[in-house]
Formats: structure tokens, C-alpha cells, sequence
């Protein structure tokens, strides 16, 4: 569980400080560049739509592990828009409240406790 969570730490911090780099060096203006290389139909389109995806998978789980209730779909809103620094922080949190119990981080505490 340790290197886990310091795979997730790696995560975070270095894509974290990329985005910095980049965002100083480009600005917000995000998605020309994505979308542009996917009209493009190249390779780096290719990985965009595919990260596209699983972007929406990650959101999908984070807002059904908390029930789709408001919290939930905000939550899964962050996790779609802010990617692996949500998600490896999001993780972290859930590893820390459940005292490591990997059950209750991928299922939430109500569906872990009940089988």
C-alpha cells in the first residue's frame, strides 16, 4: 500500500508541476489544441480521445461510488475535467478515511459494509 500511495504522489506532483509549465507557457486555452488533433485524425488525436474516455470512465466511477447523489456528479464532473491530480489526490483521501481498505475505496463504504 505504501507504493501505492507513493505511485499516486508521483502522479500528482509531476503532472501537477507539468501543467504549471505548460499553462504558464500556453495559457488555459486547452481544448483548440485537443479537439484540433482530433479533427486532425492522427495519432495524437488518437490519444486524445482515448484519454477522452478514460477521463469519462474515471468520472463515471467517482459518481457512482458516492451513489450519484450532487456531491457525486460534482465530484465525477472534477474528476472528468481534472484528470489523474483529481483522481491520485481523490484516492489518497479515500486511502487515508478508510484506514487503507481497498474494498471500501473502490466500492464506498456502504456497498463494502454490506457484503
Amino acid at each position: 500500500m505504501t507504493a501505492f500511495r507513493a505511485w499516486l504522489i508521483v502522479i500528482l506532483s509531476t503532472v501537477g508541476v507539468y501543467t504549471a509549465v505548460v499553462v504558464g507557457d500556453y495559457g488555459l486555452n486547452l481544448f483548440p489544441y485537443f479537439f484540433g488533433d482530433m479533427a486532425k485524425l492522427g495519432w495524437p488525436g488518437q490519444f486524445n480521445l482515448d484519454f477522452m474516455f478514460m477521463l469519462s470512465l474515471s468520472g463515471l466511477w467517482v459518481a457512482w461510488r458516492n451513489g450519484f447523489s450532487g456531491a457525486g456528479l460534482a465530484l465525477g464532473m472534477l474528476a472528468f475535467f481534472l484528470g489523474a491530480p483529481f483522481l491520485s489526490g481523490y484516492l489518497l483521501y479515500l486511502l487515508a478515511q478508510t484506514k487503507g481498505d481497498l474494498r471500501a475505496v473502490l466500492l464506498g463504504d456502504a456497498r463494502a459494509s454490506a457484503r
